[in-house]
């Protein structure tokens, strides 16, 4: 007789794996269930409309484009319509470029239902974020029209549309630089630009609708021009002064779902940045140096997020020559101080402050959030180190003369350039660099940067580097490609 028990009776494989899936459902409706909302957001803008709602949980969502009439409809699991939702609807402004409207209803029970009228064809992406910096859940719909505006023929629209014979006054608190006059219709700088790029445009300046037909009156006298300088070289290319339009890229750092540094009074990064960039903007258009007229470029003109990748790339459509980027700087300790200026490093960071700051600035898009799975390679591969040698040169040169502008009305944090891996000053044919105004955390100078004076003093500051860096650096021919 053998002392062995007999073996229990071993429960069918079927019936286990059977049991393990009705777990997982379970799991998985229990995840959503009960998920409260905690705040939704629409952020308008010509390039894209973004439409975000947090949560305390991650969301189960189920959507569809639908193209006739355009609209996108996004079923979410495990939600039951509350005040909070219904705010959508209010949220969206007429002028939104992309977004009709919201509408917002239950279902099914545990199934709320949102659908998103649309203006034109677009290309949805939807996807979640995972919690970072003080947000949790985030389910994302990034709202792209099926054909995106073309960065570069709006800036030659605007160009055309200011280029008719009435010559705006100069922004207050200009810099004295020599101003662009309006250019005669025949020897209009763009000419080469605008057929460069393949556009149907005349080169002859067009006209406003309802204005007289009669012919634009002569050209002011010239107007004086930045000291000549003799021909420099950026890679294998021999640079030239040339009679055409000169575009800066203006890059105002953060922006939508990504707010940037927060002061200890509030004041966010993303609104002061902004505003010195629209100052710049005005000095710029409203420049000339060595006899071409000067155009600026913003890689956001509103409140909404644009991946650094993008930022990148849009400076690079329009074929800026300049690239700079506009931060408020920020740091643990609040006794900090003082405006920096940075470029790029092809190896290690210059300082242990310089590494620290890139990094943080580079997690802009893990904060303003970032659709990876969607985005395009070509955007992809700009934030891929594609540094030059000769770029990081010709941004150190501009870096220094801005740092030498800035110093003359504010206290400098570093007195010379820095280096580090900054993602938005990758791109190898653009010389790059990254102005901290300020410590944003630091209360005096956050005070500052709230200023109307101080913000003015800082575009002036920003526009003499950038004329005195052309004086010595005459801007290149144009490539025939983009």
């Amino acid at each position: 007789m053998s002392d062995r028990l007999p073996s229990p009776p071993q429960p069918d494989r079927r019936r286990l794996l059977q049991a393990g899936s009705l777990v997982l459902l379970l799991g998985a409706q229990q995840i959503a269930r009960g998920a409260s909302i905690v705040a939704v957001r629409v952020w308008p803008a010509p390039e894209y409309s973004r439409v975000t709602i947090e949560s305390d949980r991650q969301l189960v969502t189920r959507h569809t484009f639908v193209p006739t009439p355009p609209r996108l409809a996004v079923d979410i699991e495990g939600l039951d319509l509350d005040p909070s939702l219904r705010e959508l609807v209010g949220k969206v402004q007429p002028d939104d470029p992309n977004i009709a409207g919201i509408r917002v209803g239950q279902n099914a029970p545990g199934v709320v239902r949102l659908v998103v009228d649309l203006k034109q064809a677009a290309r949805p992406q939807v996807f979640t974020l995972q919690p970072i910096a003080a947000y949790q859940h985030r389910l994302v719909f990034d709202l792209y029209p099926a054909e995106p505006p073309d960065p570069l023929e709006a800036l030659i629209a605007e160009r055309l549309r200011d280029a008719a014979p009435a010559t705006a006054p100069a922004p207050p608190n200009a810099p004295e630089i020599a101003k662009a006059p309006a250019p005669a219709a025949a020897t209009d700088p763009l000419g080469e630009l605008i057929a460069q790029h393949g556009l149907k445009l005349d080169t002859t300046v067009v006209p406003k609708p309802g204005a007289s037909s009669a012919p634009a009156p002569a050209a002011p006298p010239e107007v004086a021009k930045a000291p000549a300088a003799p021909p420099r070289t950026r890679g294998t290319a021999t640079a030239r002064a040339t009679d055409r339009l000169i575009i800066i890229a203006l890059d105002p750092g953060h922006g939508g779902e990504d707010p940037g540094a927060i002061g200890p009074g509030g004041t966010r990064e993303k609104d002061v940045v902004l505003k010195v960039a629209h100052l710049l903007r005005d000095r710029i258009n409203a420049t000339q140096v060595g006899g071409n007229p000067m155009r600026a470029f913003l890689t956001r003109d509103g409140d909404y997020f644009v991946p650094l990748g993008t930022r990148v790339e849009k400076a690079r459509r329009v074929q800026a020559d300049l690239f700079v980027s506009i931060h408020a700087d920020a740091f643990t300790n609040p006794a900090a101080r003082g405006a920096s200026v940075f470029a790029l490093s092809q190896g290690g960071a210059s300082s242990s402050a310089a590494r620290w700051l890139a990094n943080k600035e580079n997690e802009a898009d893990l904060i303003g959030g970032v659709n990876v799975g969607g985005q395009d390679r070509h955007v992809q591969r700009a934030l891929l180190d594609m540094s030059t040698t000769a770029q990081i040169k010709d941004s150190l040169q501009l870096g220094s003369v801005l740092l030498g502008e800035i110093g003359g009305m504010a206290r400098l944090h570093k007195p010379r350039v820095e280096q580090a891996g900054f993602a938005v000053l990758k791109a190898p044919d653009i010389p790059s660099v990254l102005v901290e105004t300020a410590f944003i955390s630091n209360p005096e100078e956050e005070a500052k940067l709230r200023s109307a004076a101080y913000q003015n003093q800082l575009a002036d500051a920003l526009m003499r580097g950038i004329v005195r860096y052309f004086a010595k650096n005459p801007p290149l021919a144009r490539s025939r490609s983009v």
